[in-house]
């Protein structure tokens, strides 16, 4: 699968960079908040994190997410495939794509909180940017299409 999406502003890819490297200074691991907000906006998902007692799941899987952006808005050479496979693999959990791409934007909305009154224009312009990308990406792209059946022999 080519990736044909425009390669993201270096601007923006500096300005989405700067926000989580603020976030990071600031929140600590903001995986906690991240994953309050999605189950309080889709609280079916909670279920599926019965394992995760200790929130390491959690914590790896957020720590994969911020990995897969800065590839996405740098030169991504994997972003693309992982957020294909990642789509994929959540759906044979039951995670609605939609679902899945909500989960960029609940990143987005806690790394813009925790970077408070340093968080500036063009970060949230980056950001919606991105946040369109990675939408598109989610949505459009990935789709498993079934082979064709092989023929019967001697057909």
């Amino acid at each position: 699968m080519v990736n044909d999406l425009t390669p993201t502003d270096r601007a923006d890819a500096e300005a989405v960079e700067a926000s989580l490297e603020l976030a990071a200074e600031r929140g600590g691991d903001l995986a906690p908040a991240v994953y309050a907000r999605l189950f309080e906006r889709q609280p079916e998902m909670q279920a599926l994190f019965w394992r995760d007692g200790n929130g390491a799941i959690k914590g790896e899987m957020l720590a994969k997410v911020f990995e897969a952006i800065l590839d996405f808005i740098g030169p991504r050479t994997y972003a693309h495939h992982l957020i294909e496979t990642e789509v994929v693999t959540h759906e044979g959990y039951d995670v609605p794509r939609n679902v899945f791409s909500t989960f960029f934007g609940i990143v987005a909305e806690v790394v813009r909180e925790t970077c408070g009154a340093d968080w500036t224009p063009a970060m949230d312009a980056a950001w919606d940017r991105t946040l369109a990308d990675l939408h598109h990406y989610v949505t459009q792209r990935g789709r498993v299409v079934p082979a064709p059946a092989p023929e019967p022999a001697g057909a």
